[in-house]
């Protein structure tokens, strides 16, 4: 990954976010939030538009990424279930515009 500036003071402060090579060959870390296509990421990856991935994406939850699995006892699962706090809700207006949602 090769970055320019056209303008080197147009950024005023880069000591908020470090790029240095990964420990891993061809991988590079930031330590701060990355932003594509805005220019305020909330998240430690914002992008804002469609992503293509030519490859795999592990999740935490995928099961390649697990051992031990098991069948649980159903019926204590139900027990414990009916003791959750179950909500339905509507996004705010102003939240929902900015993601994209029409469906609130």
């Amino acid at each position: 990954i090769f970055f320019q500036a056209s303008n080197p003071g147009q950024f005023e402060n880069d000591s908020d976010v470090l790029w240095q090579r990964g420990h891993v060959p061809e991988t590079v870390v930031c330590h701060g939030r990355v932003g594509i296509n805005t220019d305020a990421p909330d998240e430690a990856l914002v992008v804002c538009g469609n992503a293509k991935v030519m490859g795999r994406v592990m999740h935490p939850s995928d099961s390649r990424a697990k051992e031990n699995i098991r069948e649980v006892d159903t019926n204590e699962q139900l027990r414990r279930i009916k003791q959750m706090r179950l909500v339905e809700y509507d996004y705010k207006p102003e939240f929902a515009s900015v993601m994209g949602i029409k469906n609130t």
